[in-house]
């Protein structure tokens, strides 16, 4: 299992964005947060095989079609307990 964060950069809130993290790392198996940032930014943790992770990231750089993504920063992150993927409130 492997753990990423990634911070997303751009028209990422008020589009439904956290909603469809949600969904969309439900549906790939993984398991994780997703916040909104006082920045502007979403600010994401996910875990899970290193497939489906890749497969989830690569998906965040589309996003929901409001959004405009214009950049992923991704670095590892510690390990969590986790049992769900989950929005989390603005930090």
């Amino acid at each position: 299992m492997i753990y990423r964060r990634l911070r997303i950069h751009g028209r990422v809130q008020g589009v439904f964005y956290r909603g469809w993290s949600v969904d969309a790392a439900r549906r790939l198996g993984l398991v994780g947060w997703v916040r909104n940032r006082r920045d502007g930014t979403v600010e994401t943790l996910v875990a899970g095989d290193d497939e489906a992770v890749r497969r989830f990231i690569a998906m965040c750089g589309d996003g929901p079609a409001a959004a405009r993504v214009d950049r992923i920063d991704e670095s590892e992150a510690d390990v969590e307990p986790l049992a769900d993927f989950t929005q989390r409130p603005t930090e």
